[in-house]
């Protein structure tokens, strides 16, 4: 079993925040459920909305050619891809935590 993104927690607060879904949705939210056809509020205009939202909470962009279906096959997927460009984008001493 993949170890869970610590980016995780926060991923499934966007998803639900960004999608509108109701509060007692959010515990079934795990890195396993399929983004497409696991949340059915999920569509192509949808998507967009979700990317905007995590590139605002995170500080990121998503370039048009990270946009593939792999990022957005599960919920833990796309807190991986998150963790990627976030850790992409900050020194190294501060990923190690060698920087408060």
């Amino acid at each position: 079993m993949q170890a869970v993104s610590p980016y995780f927690p926060e991923v499934r607060n966007v998803i639900v925040e960004a999608l509108g879904l109701e509060e007692s949705r959010r515990a079934a939210l795990m890195p396993d459920v399929p983004l497409f056809g696991g949340i059915p509020e999920l569509d192509s205009f949808a998507v967009l909305t979700l990317v905007m939202a995590l590139e605002e909470r995170f500080g990121f962009t998503v370039d048009d050619s990270d946009f593939t279906a792999e990022i957005f096959d599960t919920v833990g997927s796309l807190s991986d891809f998150v963790e990627q460009n976030c850790s992409a984008r900050q020194p190294t001493a501060i990923r190690e935590g060698r920087v408060a």
